[in-house]
């Protein structure tokens, strides 16, 4: 595999340590129980202390909220619920003097129904130049009563809904692979190119380092919108033919954006949110003249396994390593169930396309053993690491959060048959014996999501500074990280080892071992102990830890 990269040429993105911002729940400012820009910029030094290079803040743009702000009204300025587009340039300029760079999400596969152009689109009529910057149809049937195909929204039910045109009667259909209120746009529509473009520019000019892009993978359509063989994921299809997922025709667009990013002064970065069915239609999407970096899900999804894992991360590195890209590992987000959660029960994989179902009581004892282990092993991993906020501190999902708090669009569209992803979203625990633990300045706020009443001995306060805690482990981890010449990117070695065992080598001078057996294992020879995931017993690794080591 190839050699360690000059620090000093190699580019920030090719292996940045990135704090995911769910902005709705990390910090509250103003006292309203939602977080905003106000409560980011207020915590700028724990992140800065924390050791991270970066931050990505889930989208801040006008919005209606009916998907957390992934429904954008109006790209070009900021949610009068997070701040003013004053504060989005102040928090940029403070960032920046706290070492930490910003990188906002953008969603350019949809709007919300409330942007000009869809309420243009309504207002116009069948025909018109404002409608085909969306993708409206007539319905099937004598009467156009059926959807114009089978498609399913990603948050159940048909991707289609029907109008009700300016004279009253039951119109044509429109595409929606998510909520009704995020119309999908048309990606063959030059005003639509042109529009995201000007958007790109317009963050660029106020400072930010580059964008997350949502659902990356779908803005591409077939034109004949034929019925789909598998409504929820990439099953039946050869590379690329999928009609609404991971198309070819993607890359064009994105060759455009990254030359308008390659304009601009301090290696400005995309990071792709690239639902693709396997490592090498992920490489598509980083290749030279493509997108920087790109989620790898296939770690993310993959089980606490030891073979599984060394399979995902090969095929992973391989495949981007063969376009010049480097591997960019996660293991939670906003859209999944957090990892301790995942690893504290019976262990499984799931598909692209498809929701994590949880199978079995939850051992919160071993989740957090398992995610101890999993933060070292993916620190230690040659590319980039993104950092889910409260994973620092070993939250799990909040499961039992009271139907009537429930707003994830995912529970009303499936009935509710399934609860969403509102407990993984729930806002941080920062001090104190009670919630709001201190998320909001005022003792008397409540979070626009629940938190658990047990939650004080999670919070920052409560672990900061004491040896042991989850938070200083990542602290540990990103200092080391930070500091030795073998970690970021460059070169990973194999080690012989037992099954149940990983351990690998990267140069110089460091080995990264974990223990994914029921029993313990001896540790190879070694100078010193640099990091643990747990405490060592003697010269043997405990079940579940990662060490990692020196010489």
């Amino acid at each position: 595999m190839p050699n360690s990269s000059d620090p000093g040429t190699t580019p920030w993105w090719r292996d940045a340590v990135i704090y995911q911002i769910y902005i709705r729940s990390f910090a509250d400012g103003d006292g309203d129980g939602m977080g905003d820009i106000e409560g980011i910029r207020s915590r700028l030094p724990y992140l800065r202390d924390l050791g991270v290079d970066a931050i990505w803040i889930t989208p801040w743009y006008v919005s209606p909220q009916a998907d957390a702000g992934y429904d954008v009204a109006d790209f070009r300025d900021i949610d009068p619920r997070f701040g003013t587009l004053t504060d989005a340039e102040r928090l940029i300029t403070q960032a920046h003097e706290h070492g930490i760079r910003v990188l906002p999400d953008i969603v350019p596969n949809h709007t919300s129904d409330q942007h000009e152009w869809f309420r243009a689109a309504l207002k116009a009529g069948p025909g018109s130049a404002e409608r085909a910057r969306y993708v409206f149809r007539p319905g099937r049937g004598e009467h156009g009563e059926h959807p114009p195909n089978n498609w399913i929204s990603r948050f159940g039910g048909p991707a289609w809904t029907r109008v009700i045109e300016q004279d009253g009667t039951p119109g044509e259909w429109y595409l929606h692979l998510f909520a009704p209120e995020q119309p999908d746009l048309n990606w063959d529509h030059p005003e639509v190119h042109a529009e995201f473009e000007d958007i790109l520019r317009f963050w660029f000019d106020r400072g930010v380092d580059g964008f997350r892009i949502d659902v990356a993978h779908g803005l591409v359509k077939d034109a004949e919108l034929p019925d789909v063989i598998s409504s929820d994921n990439t099953r039946g299809y050869s590379d690329g033919q999928h009609p609404h997922w991971d198309r070819d025709g993607v890359h064009e667009i994105y060759r455009r954006w990254r030359a308008i990013a390659d304009e601009y002064p301090g290696e400005r970065k995309f990071v792709a949110e690239a639902g693709a069915d396997s490592p090498h239609r992920l490489a598509n999407y980083v290749r030279p003249d493509g997108l920087h970096t790109a989620f790898n899900f296939e770690f993310l999804r993959c089980p606490w396994d030891a073979h599984d894992l060394r399979e995902t991360i090969d095929s992973t590195t391989s495949s981007l390593w063969r376009v010049g890209a480097p591997a960019t590992w996660v293991l939670s987000n906003h859209d999944v169930v957090r990892h301790v959660s995942r690893y504290g029960r019976p262990q499984h994989s799931w598909a692209s396309g498809e929701n994590y179902r949880a199978e079995g009581p939850l051992d919160l004892s071993l989740g957090t053993r398992r995610a101890r282990a999993a933060a070292l092993l993916m620190l230690a991993l040659p590319g980039g690491a993104y950092v889910y906020q409260g994973e620092e501190l070993g939250l799990a999902e909040v499961e039992d959060i009271p139907e009537r708090f429930l707003q994830d669009p995912i529970w009303e569209r499936t009935g509710h048959a399934e609860r969403g992803r509102d407990g993984c979203r729930v806002p941080l625990p920062w001090s104190g014996s009670r919630p709001p633990f201190g998320f909001s300045p005022s003792e008397e706020a409540e979070p626009w999501l629940p938190q658990p009443g047990g939650w004080s001995e999670y919070t920052v306060e409560n672990q900061r500074g004491r040896s042991g805690s989850m938070l200083e482990l990542y602290r540990d981890a990103l200092r080391l990280r930070r500091e030795h010449p073998a970690l970021g990117e460059g070169d990973l070695d194999w080690n012989d080892s037992p099954r149940e065992v990983l351990s690998f080598s990267r140069t110089p001078g460091f080995r990264c071992v974990v223990n994914l057996s029921a029993e313990p294992c001896e540790l190879p020879e070694h100078q010193r102990v640099l990091l643990s995931s747990d405490e060592l017993d003697g010269s043997s690794l405990p079940p579940d830890t990662a060490v990692w080591l020196a010489g």
